[in-house]
């Protein structure tokens, strides 16, 4: 076959144009640009992330539960609000081994990179996809000591609604749940299912852990509902409570080690 034929030929199989220029179908190049930009922009998302935190004053209240759990050589499970979770992407990467799941979506995807370079360990699944290979996974990681970051709303809601994902990692691994609240004094508010929160560079941010929360192997499902709501509660009160205390000039003084304002 000459030269000329060959091209007559990948142009009726679609695989040259008529100018003798090769084609590529537009699935492939859309493919290629998904790729491109999931590459790029987990590249630009980690630098803004880490540069944005690096600015902010964070201080933890309530450290010592934490530091009992350790203590007794167990592994806390971090619940938050997606809502408020951005300064902990970085803050929590220092509590290393440490491991979250994140969802299949192409989203996740992009979080997944981010947080992995970061140094969290991420474990994809979600509710509504993988959610019992990912289980399984997160239990083998806390028996390998690894703690847990949990986005108890997550991935789309509805806002602070606790998933039973919570309560079932809390009852595969016997580990205790800690809530994580986080509260800034200045923050940008978006748009977003959860009206998603990130603090303004140098803003304060207080990170409160709350009294740690066991869930039992052996309860009944109206139990188990009762727990999750129980739970549920517990974080939108410690949430408006600690939201509060930038009301209360001695105890961000306390806090900060600041003049009263």
């Amino acid at each position: 076959m000459s030269k000329k034929d060959l091209q007559r030929f990948e142009v009726a199989n679609g695989k040259r144009g008529w100018l003798g220029k090769r084609v590529y179908h537009p699935g492939k190049i859309n493919m290629f640009k998904r790729l491109l930009n999931l590459k790029i922009f987990s590249y630009i998302g980690l630098l803004i992330v880490k540069i944005l935190t690096s600015t902010y004053r964070v201080r933890i209240a309530n450290p010592e539960i934490e530091t009992d759990i350790l203590k007794r050589k167990q592994v806390p499970i971090y619940a938050s609000w997606h809502q408020r979770f951005f300064p902990g992407i970085t803050f929590f990467a220092t509590r290393k081994p440490i491991s979250i799941m994140i969802s299949q979506s192409r989203d996740g995807e992009l979080i997944s990179r981010i947080v992995n370079t970061l140094g969290w360990y991420p474990v994809r699944g979600s509710s509504s996809k993988g959610g019992r290979q990912a289980l399984r996974e997160l239990q083998k990681r806390v028996r390998e000591g690894y703690r847990v970051g949990h986005i108890v709303d997550g991935p789309r809601g509805p806002h602070g609604v606790v998933k039973p994902g919570l309560l079932l990692i809390a009852q595969a691994s016997e580990m205790p749940i800690v809530p994580v609240i986080i509260s800034s004094e200045k923050k940008w508010v978006f748009n977003s299912w959860d009206r998603f929160m990130v603090p303004k560079p140098f803003s304060r941010v207080i990170i409160r852990f709350g009294d740690e929360i066991r869930v039992s192997k052996n309860l009944q499902q109206s139990e188990f509902e009762e727990k999750r709501l129980s739970i549920e509660n517990t974080l939108k009160h410690l949430y408006l409570e600690t939201d509060a205390m930038w009301t209360n000039p001695a105890e961000i003084h306390r806090l900060f080690d600041t003049r009263p304002l």
